[in-house]
């Protein structure tokens, strides 16, 4: 039997990177798959298609994780379609990288906004169907860059430990529930985006690392589906990093 057998899971932005991965990884596993995205409807059309490929039903949603009345739409949406809610995979994230001292608001607000006010905001929404049913697995996109900080990346920083907090204090909330709550902390993982930077800053990146490699998208993808599972039943509260030993 497959690990999410006729689970029902809500992906944010999984139309690329380490969403679009997390997905893939979670149909294979028989999972149903509800996700969101903002900019390309051609992209949401065509990740329907690559996911009911695994014979599970798929939908996709336009929508504004930041966006607290959307984000409860979207989950109504959802239980709607597929009955229920079992997984809830807050991926939703941007970065606008530059020095304190030349940090705009708007800057600043954008990421909190996007990052950490979105994992509130569908965190909320989806216990009401987790708590009825008595059960759920929630799983926070968070970062390395959350733990130890980075300079340039104050606001990114910020969101990232702020998701851990939460994190801990949901899984706090909704333990007795059976409704767990955790945090992955991804380091370097070569994506698309990591595709186009100066070859010679990549290897920079991977010589720091023990493991003397980037990460992959399908090595977070792997721990989201621990953490989805009931391989992970008693885990609860944690952020597991996978960054190759880079913060050991």
């Amino acid at each position: 039997m497959k690990l999410l057998e006729g689970k029902i899971a809500l992906i944010t932005g999984a139309s690329r990177g380490i969403g679009h991965g997390i997905a893939l990884k979670f149909a294979e596993q028989g999972a149903n798959i509800a996700f969101t995205y903002l900019a390309s409807v051609e992209k949401g059309e065509a990740l329907v298609k690559e996911l009911e490929a695994f014979g599970i039903k798929a939908k996709g949603y336009r929508s504004d994780a930041s966006d607290f009345k959307a984000a409860e739409e979207l989950v109504n949406s959802v239980v709607a379609d597929f009955g229920t809610l079992d997984i809830l995979i807050n991926n939703a994230g941007i970065t606008r990288d530059t020095l304190l001292m030349r940090m705009t608001e708007q800057q600043w607000d954008e990421v909190i906004n996007i990052n950490l006010k979105s994992v509130f905001n569908l965190t909320k929404a989806a216990q009401k169907p987790m708590l009825k049913q008595r059960k759920g697995a929630i799983v926070n996109l968070s970062s390395i860059i959350g733990i130890k900080g980075n300079g340039g990346q104050s606001n990114y920083a910020a969101s990232k430990a702020g998701i851990i907090g939460f994190t801990k204090s949901i899984a706090l909330e909704l333990g007795s529930r059976n409704i767990r709550s955790n945090a992955i902390a991804p380091g370097f993982i070569e994506t698309e985006m990591t595709d186009a930077l100066d070859p010679k800053i990549v290897e920079g990146w991977r010589a720091t690392i023990p493991m003397k490699r980037g990460g992959t998208i399908e090595d977070v993808a792997n721990t989201a589906l621990f953490l989805a599972s009931d391989m992970s039943a008693f885990v609860n509260g944690q952020v597991i990093n996978v960054c190759g030993g880079m913060l050991t």
